[in-house]
């Protein structure tokens, strides 16, 4: 593999061409291979990227990174969690592009993460919680808690009710992620709306192991998925 760039602007080319090839493993690879301080900055800007591929990449690449830095450094992968918090928080003057589903990412793939900070990606979804109003942001959310559901499902479901209203959504990606989300939680009841997703033609673009795939509310719903609904829970 070649050798990583060590200047900022050289090493965000080397990531973009990386994150974009066709070997995905590959480009998780590349990512880990500097230093994680030095990707990280990197990392987060692609969450604004025009790029859609290149976006979702970047939060499995972020998710890798932060999850080795916490074996490695803990303390500084709080840092870069609090760093995804901050951006959703009013006061940052920002948006926060990715950092649900990159929060998302850091959890599943990190057992002591997921113990810190499962519990605040679940607020973001609770009324009662840090719920967030952006419509898009509530995408990110859903996607992010199904990501950790699908891997430490009891790390989600004492917070299931939060997912049911979106089950109900006018907007498609809400029932779509939100169905996904609740899939591996094995509850004894689930809502009205549950049954109408099973048979929502609505179709969706859904990112999982570096493609993103088309699929229908009701294929999210049913886990009948590319590759199987199990090909869905990897770290």
């Amino acid at each position: 593999m070649d050798t990583p760039p060590t200047t900022y602007r050289s090493l965000k080319r080397y990531l973009r061409d990386r994150l974009l090839a066709e070997d995905f493993s590959a480009a998780l690879s590349a990512a880990l291979e500097p230093p994680a301080r030095k990707v990280v900055n990197p990392l987060i800007s692609f969450f604004c990227d025009k790029d859609t591929l290149l976006r979702w990449r970047s939060v499995s690449a972020l998710g890798a990174v932060v999850a080795r830095l916490a074996d490695e450094k803990r303390e500084s992968a709080r840092v870069v969690m609090r760093r995804l918090m901050w951006s959703l928080n009013d006061e940052s003057g920002g948006i926060g592009w990715g950092a649900p589903e990159a929060m998302g990412e850091i959890t599943a793939r990190h057992a002591g993460m997921a113990g810190e900070y499962g519990h605040i990606l679940l607020s973001y979804l609770a009324e009662d919680g840090n719920y967030l109003e952006h419509e898009v942001l509530q995408r990110g959310a859903l996607w992010g808690c199904g990501r950790l559901a699908h891997v430490r499902p009891e790390r989600v479901k004492p917070a299931a009710g939060s997912l049911f209203p979106f089950l109900a959504s006018a907007d498609p990606y809400h029932r779509g992620y939100a169905a996904w989300a609740l899939r591996p939680l094995a509850l004894a009841e689930l809502p009205e709306a549950w049954g109408a997703c099973l048979k929502d033609p609505s179709r969706i673009p859904f990112y999982a192991e570096g493609v993103i795939h088309e699929c229908t509310v009701a294929e999210l719903a049913a886990g009948n998925l590319p590759g199987g609904d199990t090909a869905f829970d990897k770290r």
